[in-house]
């Protein structure tokens, strides 16, 4: 039986952006990154990208199919990446059950964060991929190395700012001498303690932010960072953080290699908002379905919101440690002969992608075939979106 047709959504968030970008860039300030990014998903799939024209031979019909724009942050161009990503990572996984960890940033260093995205989610990376691997060197808990895939979120379902990355850690790791491979003492309940996690990347996070800020990596001039400029500031603001207990959740472990990465591959490609999850678009609001039912913007807060989720220039959000870190290849490959795991087949192409090829047929008169005819990228003369 065949599968029934994909249907385009209703609405777009590329169309939200043709009729309300313009206004919102003559009021708000952008970043080169943000102004890159409404410029490639204003032209997604359009003429002034370029692509290609499929005409049949015996009739008037013609079928265009143009370029994605391949933005990180265009909603419509993340699917053959994700499954890219995926295949890619089936291939060279451990067959072990994976924990599942979400470190979150506090609140009070959102400002910060705003105003150094880069630098912040370095430290954000670096802070909860040290905090388990720590615990996971410790005898104590584990006494080995483990491997870790660290993703990068900013977003909540209502695209309010909150930075967060999601750790998916081997339950187990292989031991100093290679010759061993420890599995989690814990089982698949949970792997090291939050609490300990949670005080873990708390300090290992402040003390890269004191570092960052004595080597002049932190623009402290914004109005909302301004007060940590000063040395008394910071040193409260430092006092603050450390009194806070900091949030580390685990969630349930998975099972096996396919259910971790098909559920993984859902946020290493996703965009804060998908195209499916718009309900409602007029000229005075934009409607948007949540877990916890629906949220209404006026149409230049909603821009703010998404916008605000584009990610530097060049960062990148996947991110790999211990065991999946390059450095250590050889020793995930003796991880792997000690675990005695099979290469997992990489999955099938989606239907999507299997049915991008054009049909030698023409599917409106059946009797002629189609051609392909390239058509270079032509950008509009009235673009307002020259990045």
């Amino acid at each position: 039986m065949g599968s029934l047709p994909q249907t385009r959504p209703r609405f777009e968030v590329a169309q939200i952006l043709r009729d309300h970008a313009a206004d919102y860039r003559a009021r708000c300030v952008m970043t080169e990154e943000q102004r890159r990014a409404v410029w490639a998903m204003v032209h997604c799939r359009t003429a002034a990208l370029g692509g290609h024209l499929d005409r049949c031979d015996a009739c008037d019909f013609v079928r265009p199919a143009y370029n994605s724009c391949r933005n990180r942050a265009c909603p419509k161009c993340q699917g053959q990446r994700q499954q890219e990503w995926i295949a890619k990572q089936v291939d060279r996984a451990l067959p072990v059950a994976y924990s599942h960890l979400v470190f979150t940033l506090p609140a009070e260093l959102r400002p910060v964060a705003r105003a150094n995205p880069r630098e912040v989610y370095r430290i954000l990376f670096a802070a909860a991929s040290r905090a388990v691997q720590r615990l996971a060197k410790d005898p104590r808990h584990l006494g080995a190395q483990v491997g870790i895939t660290a993703v990068l979120h900013t977003w909540t379902q209502s695209l309010h700012y909150h930075p967060h990355v999601h750790l998916v850690v081997t339950a187990g790791g292989l031991s100093e001498d290679g010759l061993r491979w420890i599995k989690n003492r814990w089982g698949e309940r949970y792997l090291f303690p939050v609490r300990v996690l949670s005080r873990a990347f708390r300090s290992s996070f402040v003390r890269a932010l004191v570092r960052a800020r004595t080597q002049g990596k932190l623009d402290l001039t914004g109005e909302n960072v301004a007060e940590l400029a000063d040395d008394q500031g910071f040193a409260d603001f430092k006092r603050d953080l450390h009194a806070k207990d900091w949030v580390v959740y685990a969630k349930r472990p998975f099972p096996g290699v396919s259910q971790l990465y098909r559920y993984l591959g859902r946020y290493t490609h996703r965009v804060g908002l998908s195209n499916e999850r718009l309900l409602l678009v007029d000229d005075r609001s934009v409607t948007i379905r949540t877990r916890a039912g629906t949220a209404s913007f006026a149409p230049q807060e909603f821009l703010r919101r998404f916008l605000q989720h584009v990610a530097p220039k060049g960062f990148v959000r996947v991110r790999h440690f211990g065991l999946f870190a390059s450095a250590h290849t050889a020793r995930l490959r003796a991880a792997r002969e000690l675990l005695d795991g099979e290469r997992l087949e990489a999955p099938e192409p989606s239907e999507q992608e299997a049915s991008e090829a054009p049909d030698e047929a023409c599917p409106s008169c059946l009797f002629g075939t189609l051609a392909r005819e390239e058509v270079d990228p032509s950008p509009s003369v009235e673009d307002l979106w020259d990045p």
